[in-house]
This record gives C-alpha cells, sequence and structure tokens, in this order.
C-alpha cells in the first residue's frame, strides 16, 4: 500500500523505507503528544478534542500494520460516535465554564506513581520478551468482505445476541435514568 506521497518522495531519490519510517514516528509521536495533552488540559472541551485526535491517530497506526477495518471502526465508532456524544454532553451540560467549578486533580501524586510503576513493569516485560515473528501457518489474509461474510453467517447467532444485550443495556439506562429524573421533582 504506497500512496501518491510516498511515490513522488520516493522519486525525488528518498527510500521508501525510510519515509514509512519516518511518517510511522512522526504519526506516533503526534499521538503520544494528543494523549498527553488529553490529561494535562485543564478544559474538559479541549480534552475532549485531543481525546479524538488520539484516536485518529492509533487509527493511523492500525493503518500502518494493514488492519484496515480495525482502523474504520476506530474513527466511525470511537471518534465519530463516542467523542462526538462526549462533546455533546460536555456542551450541553450547564455551568461547564464556572469558575466555582474545580477543574484540577488533587491526586496527582498518587498518579504520578502509579503511571510510573506501570511503566516499570510495561519496559521490563516489553525487555524481557524474545520476540519472534508469527510463522505463516496456514493462515490467510482475511479482508473486511470476508469479516462481513463471516459476521453474517457463520457467527450471526453471536452477533445477534450481542445486540440484543446492548438493547436490553440501553433500555435499563433509560429507566434508570427516568426513575433518578422522577425522584427528583
Amino acid at each position: 500500500m504506497q500512496s501518491g506521497l510516498i511515490q513522488q518522495l520516493g522519486n525525488l531519490g528518498l527510500p521508501q523505507q525510510d519515509i514509512i519510517i519516518a511518517t510511522f514516528y512522526l504519526v506516533a509521536g503526534l499521538t503520544v503528544f494528543f494523549a498527553l495533552r488529553v490529561v494535562i488540559s485543564k478544559n474538559i472541551f479541549h480534552s475532549a478534542i485531543f481525546l479524538a485526535m488520539t484516536l485518529i491517530g492509533i487509527a493511523c497506526v492500525y493503518l500502518y500494520l494493514n488492519a484496515e477495518f480495525l482502523a474504520v471502526a476506530q474513527v466511525l465508532i470511537y471518534v465519530g460516535a463516542i467523542v462526538t456524544l462526549f462533546i455533546f454532553v460536555i456542551m450541553l451540560t450547564a455551568n461547564i465554564q464556572d469558575r466555582a467549578i474545580r477543574q484540577t486533580n488533587e491526586q496527582v501524586f498518587i498518579s504520578a506513581v502509579s503511571a510510573a510503576v506501570f511503566l516499570f513493569i510495561l519496559i521490563k516485560v516489553i525487555k524481557n520478551n524474545h520476540w519472534q515473528l508469527a510463522a505463516n501457518k496456514g493462515t490467510q489474509n482475511l479482508g473486511i468482505a470476508q469479516l462481513g461474510r463471516s459476521l453474517m453467517t457463520t457467527y450471526v447467532l453471536p452477533f445477534e445476541i450481542i445486540s440484543l444485550i446492548l438493547i436490553a443495556v440501553l433500555v435499563g439506562a433509560i429507566v434508570i435514568a427516568k426513575s433518578d429524573k422522577n425522584d427528583t421533582t
């Protein structure tokens, strides 16, 4: 999968592999930057926008892994639905910019220690693991069409059961929200 930009840069004498690696590190760096901005931003609306940018960056990483379906699902479900819902909730919440609302976290020390411990464990696991490439033993390259066909033939029953569970959860959330609204009036 080579885009026109990579081909154009390759025509200038730049090796395509170096271009791909450089763009990967650029995308990964921007994704980490936006993820940090989600955490350290004091404005909740800005945090939601940075979350959307982080999720788009993760979708780009999925494209580097040749997982196009995951990239599309990431953008449609998380950026298109979840983050949009967050933004609507933030915009519809009354007095979100009120100065009386505390927008800082007083547990910074505990959070920093927990993050440092988790990072140490993660680095230790990555360092001690002997990474090997998986051999292609009878695996086939499944595309989106094959995945859709499998969901609608072989896995149609689990797919429908999950959709029924999600509908039950939505109905339950509406009932709980309605009963809380009646209790306050």
